[in-house]
């Protein structure tokens, strides 16, 4: 099986770049850390204990959800939540940390805004003996960070750059394609994984020239979002259109997620422009109806509430003194050591199986459905 190199971030704000370790087919399932990775799980806890979930700012739906399903899930697997989102930017997801490790918390799980900025409050919170998870993206260049668990956020790149290419195929059978491509926020360690996994499809489709990116902006630091905010991705995007395609016909935008696709759709409506191929992350409500509406050609679902619930049978297993299970013990070097993870499958989804793939989601069931 191919294994590649894997970028794990790009901070713009400490400028730094770190590469991750190659990841295959070598990829193997433990009980332990694996990888000569040191555990945060010992001598167990109360079950009483206090946890700490430190969220970053609410720029998805599916970060508001989590708040909600990490209050109800911690309290009913008799835990004391303590749930914080840092609305007011970096500084103030260090603070609440800080705070956590104060009031004595023996996990604190981290859905970090910018993963390499935690390093002094997460050393703070091992000093402390509580364990840290890691939640959906990755704390980088620290050793003080135990347990990852996220989605394969490398396959969800693959998934979106294959949609793209199937999407362009079914509406326009022979090639080649003119495509743009966008990039989440640099400071976020997930963008470049994502990123890196779209061009792993598309690379060699724009060597043999299937594909065509008019703008000549292919790298991942002129494709960023910052972020994740749509109107950035909507200036990008009707700079890319005025100065691209006046009178060039664009074929579909990589997307790395639903805020984004939104954004980018709505640019190429106000230009007047046919609709492109988009591709997209999350499974947000809009989206789903765009989805529906044959406007938006995918998105990713990532459960959120397996995510959740993954991340409590951690806890759990910390709490009576146990090692956390894992799937992955190679892929996610941080810069100074691998973090045993436990990755979940996402799932791509178009109009054609968003019945089946939202089988379980009331909310997005009723909007496929309404949709006939």
């Amino acid at each position: 099986m191919r294994t590649f190199a894997k970028v794990l971030a790009v901070s713009a704000v400490a400028a730094l770049t770190l590469t991750g370790c190659g990841r295959g087919s070598d990829s193997g399932t433990t009980s332990g850390s694996g990888s000569g990775a040191t555990s945060g799980a010992a001598a167990g806890f109360p079950a009483n204990s206090l946890i700490g979930v430190a969220l970053p700012q609410k720029t998805s739906e599916n970060w508001v959800l989590a708040e909600g399903l990490f209050n109800d899930g911690l309290k009913k697997a008799g835990f004391t939540p303590d749930v914080q989102f840092a609305n007011g930017g970096v500084s103030e997801q260090q603070n609440q940390i800080q705070s956590m490790v104060t009031k004595g918390a023996k996990v604190i799980v981290v859905g970090a805004i910018d993963g390499s900025q935690l390093g002094t409050q997460v050393k703070a919170a091992k000093a402390s003996g509580a364990t840290v998870i890691a939640y959906d993206r990755l704390l980088l260049n620290t050793n003080d960070v135990d347990y990852y668990v996220a989605f394969d956020n490398f396959k969800v790149g693959q998934l979106q750059g294959q949609a793209l290419l199937d999407g362009m195929k079914a509406k326009k059978p022979n090639g080649p394609y003119n495509i743009e491509l966008f990039a989440g926020s640099p400071d976020d360690a997930n963008a470049k994984v994502f990123f890196d996994g779209a061009m792993d499809i598309l690379k060699p489709k724009i060597a043999d020239g299937t594909l065509k990116v008019v703008s000549g902006q292919t790298d991942f630091n002129q494709a960023v979002t910052q972020g994740w905010k749509a109107e950035n991705a909507q200036k990008r995007m009707d700079t890319l259109i005025s100065a691209n395609y006046t009178s060039t016909e664009l074929d579909g935008v990589l997307s790395p997620n639903d805020t984004l696709a939104r954004a980018i759709l709505q640019s190429v409506n106000q230009a007047g422009k046919p609709v492109p191929i988009v591709t997209g992350q999350d499974s947000e409500v809009e989206s789903v109806k765009s989805i529906m509406a044959g406007v938006q050609y995918s998105t990713i679902n990532k459960d959120t509430n397996k995510l959740v619930a993954q991340t409590i049978t951690m806890l759990q297993a910390l709490q009576k003194g146990d090692k956390p299970e894992t799937n992955d013990t190679k892929s996610y070097n941080n810069g100074v050591k691998v973090v045993p993870a436990f990755l979940l499958p996402p799932v791509i989804v178009t109009k054609a199986n968003a019945k089946e793939a939202y089988a379980n989601n009331p909310t997005l069931l009723a909007i496929v459905n309404a949709a006939g």
